[in-house]
């Protein structure tokens, strides 16, 4: 079961094409912003929110590793469903609850991101990636 899902969907040549640009560019945009948290963390700064009420410092690993290490998995196609999954979480928390009482213009670009991540996983990485290698 875990094969079928990690495993691609056959898309036409244009719509890899597409996924590939979809896939890399907004995983690049949004390791800036888990590059950020990283360097502050590497700086001892451990202050953040804690919308779910987990705690500060655990919701600052868990969001790095979404924006940072998900979004590297994403750039290369590789377990790219499951690196999609706390990608998806962290932009609903940032959506709904970070942002939740807020004006739509507060929460666009989090929805903005959560749209893409759910469009890609959906429709997958694509030929061009390397789970497209491991599961031919």
């Amino acid at each position: 079961m875990l094969k079928k899902f990690l495993k691609p969907i056959k898309l036409p040549a244009s719509a890899d094409w597409g996924v590939l640009i979809l896939r890399v560019g907004i995983s690049l945009l949004m390791l800036t912003h888990g590059y950020a948290k990283l360097q502050n963390l590497l700086k001892g700064d451990h202050s953040f929110a804690d919308p779910i009420g987990i705690g500060e410092e655990l919701s600052l690993y868990l969001t790095i590793g979404a924006e940072f290490v998900c979004s590297i998995l994403v750039i290369l196609g590789l377990f790219t469903r499951a690196a999609l999954i706390p990608l998806i979480i962290t932009m609903a928390v940032v959506s709904f609850i970070v942002h939740g009482a807020d004006p739509l213009a507060d929460k666009e670009h989090a929805l903005s991101f959560l749209i893409v991540y759910v469009t890609l996983f959906l429709t997958g990485p694509g030929k061009m990636s390397v789970d497209s290698g491991l599961y031919r």
